[in-house]
């Protein structure tokens, strides 16, 4: 049995309905920047994290690079491999699992970014680079557990090189980039401290969690973690067609997410939420628009529509919300639904007004023409 059978099924997870749907949206478009999970200790963060690459197809790489460059698109390649396609050389092709790469918490800066030999370049004249963590995320999920424990320098770096999908290294006047295309997640307990707000900013999504209350939900999860720990191999099998079928969903959403129409009115409902929410700078505008056509084509839709923005809202806005020192950051969920209403009526102009200047009826007595002749 392979290590990757034994993962905790995805859609096994009891609950957290809304962390598994910012997961899954990110699956479908990586352009999102990642999402922020915070919650407390023991709320399926991390077995959820780890869950989604089985739900992801295998890819096809570049077999004896170490970035695993994509054997076609060039804007996938790193430098060599993109000079040996134009050269003409037949790149050897290999198929692999999506996987997780864990950042330790501990780690520093040349081991995230990789190391350049500094020497060898004055000496030769050509660089020779040592990949890092993110040489290994590249086409993979980057999986940040307390990303709130690591040293914002590093966060920063992390988070540039999601959101451009190129890792640059600087020494000494040499440098040297390679792609750095992935999903990127973060996990995070509030209590053990907060990230700075210019951090948070630049995470696409954000989804706050708490343990559930229900008590047969959380019998639920006992007997499921019960039955996984006794036979993984029968439990995994039973939740195949679930994955199986999600899997599919992501698929035909990744394949349909170019052809999602956003129309004007509804960029403008975008604009209008974010001023009412009082929210700093346009990322947020910008993380809405992506947001509400992954989740269009999520539903296999090709138009966005108001729902879509508004979810799309609920999980771009929570983080940036402007907020008071020590006080608990929380989105007005009335104000987003206020502003979707004032903007429907906008749209459709009322009909009482229109009643009021319609012309008066032709049949008028002779008091009527009287008082009009007067």
């Amino acid at each position: 049995m392979s290590c990757r059978s034994i993962i905790f099924p995805f859609t096994a997870i009891v609950g957290q309905e809304r962390m598994k749907k910012s997961l899954v949206l990110n699956a479908i478009n990586p352009g999102l920047s990642g999402v922020l999970i915070r919650g407390e200790k023991g709320t399926a963060k991390s077995t959820a994290a780890r869950a989604l690459a089985n739900l992801l197809p295998e890819i096809e790489v570049v077999s004896n690079c170490p970035f695993s460059c994509h054997p076609e698109r060039e804007e996938l390649m790193c430098d060599e491999c993109r000079h040996r396609k134009n050269q003409g050389e037949a790149l050897p092709v290999t198929k692999r699992k999506m996987h997780v790469v864990n950042l330790p918490v501990g780690a520093t800066e040349d081991r995230v970014v990789g190391t350049l030999d500094i020497e060898h370049a004055l000496k030769t004249g050509k660089k020779r680079f040592e990949p890092g963590v993110l040489a290994d995320a590249h086409r993979a999920i980057l999986y940040v557990d307390e990303v709130n424990l690591l040293d914002d320098h590093i966060v920063d770096v992390l988070l540039d090189s999601a959101a451009m999908g190129v890792n640059t290294i600087e020494r000494e006047g040499v440098s040297y980039s390679h792609p750095a295309h992935f999903i990127l997640i973060g996990t995070m307990n509030p209590e053990e401290g907060e990230l700075r707000p210019q951090l948070l900013d630049r995470f696409g999504l954000c989804v706050n969690i708490e343990g559930i209350d229900d008590p047969k939900a959380r019998v639920e999860v006992i007997k499921r973690r019960q039955g996984f720990e006794e036979n993984q191999a029968r439990f995994v099998a039973n939740w195949e067609a679930e994955e199986k079928a999600l899997s599919e969903l992501i698929i035909r959403a990744q394949e349909l997410l170019n052809n999602v129409v956003l129309s004007d009115d509804m960029l403008e409902l975008i604009a209008k939420i974010a001023v009412d929410m009082q929210v700093d700078g346009h990322r947020a505008d910008i993380f809405m628009m992506k947001t509400s056509r992954t989740i269009a084509a999520y539903h296999e839709r090709q138009e966005v529509t108001e729902d879509d923005v508004k979810e799309a809202a609920e999980l771009v806005l929570p983080h940036r919300m402007r907020r008071k020192p020590f006080q608990e950051q929380k989105m007005d969920q009335q104000q987003i639904e206020q502003t979707i209403q004032e903007h429907k009526k906008q749209k459709s102009p009322p009909q009482q007004s229109e009643s009021n200047q319609s012309p008066p009826p032709q049949g008028k007595d002779k008091n009527e023409d009287n008082q009009e002749d007067d």
